[in-house]
């Protein structure tokens, strides 16, 4: 997948971040307000490794989109280009059995997403966002390396309880 991140991209992804977290730590740190935020970062993640499909297409467009938006505002601010590109990485591959269960995550979050107030709507869709751009940087695809590999995991495991019964749990 060809990713266009840059220093402006980065900043975007980052600011996201850091005004839910900032939010959540001033307020009473209540876990279950991080849900939405995780939700759609948790989505957005994967969304950088499914090469090939519209979770994939998506992430890439957002990276791309968030990182012209973000160097013209780097520029318009500053004065200096925040138009250096940074180099990407990918977490890992996910399997067939993977797939299903992104598949399977991505219904969860719309689900969520329905169900949600306006903030919290929001707030799933920065997580996705700041995550389909943070995802492609090789030193947060390096600290996510374990994601894809727990998706895959749980798929091949659901795959094998369905295919052999309650004795492969």
């Amino acid at each position: 997948m060809n990713v266009a991140v840059n220093l402006g991209g980065v900043a975007v992804g980052l600011a996201i971040l850091w005004l839910n977290f900032r939010k959540w730590w001033k307020g009473n740190r209540d876990p279950k307000e991080l849900i939405p935020y995780g939700a759609g970062s948790a989505l957005g993640s994967l969304a950088t490794i499914c090469v090939g499909g519209a979770l994939g297409w998506g992430a890439a467009g957002i990276a791309g989109l968030f990182s012209s938006v973000g160097s013209k505002g780097v520029e318009t601010t500053t004065g200096t280009s925040g138009a250096a590109t940074v180099p990407t990485g990918r977490m890992g591959v996910l399997t067939s059995e993977g797939g299903v269960i992104t598949c399977l995550i991505l219904v969860g979050v719309v689900v969520l997403y329905k169900s949600s107030t306006k903030l919290e709507k929001r707030r799933i869709v920065g997580g996705f966002i700041t995550f389909a751009i943070l995802g492609f940087l090789p030193g947060v695809a390096a600290l996510l390396g374990w994601w894809p590999d727990s998706v895959n995991w749980a798929g091949a495991k659901a795959l094998e309880v369905l295919s052999r019964g309650a004795d492969a749990l």
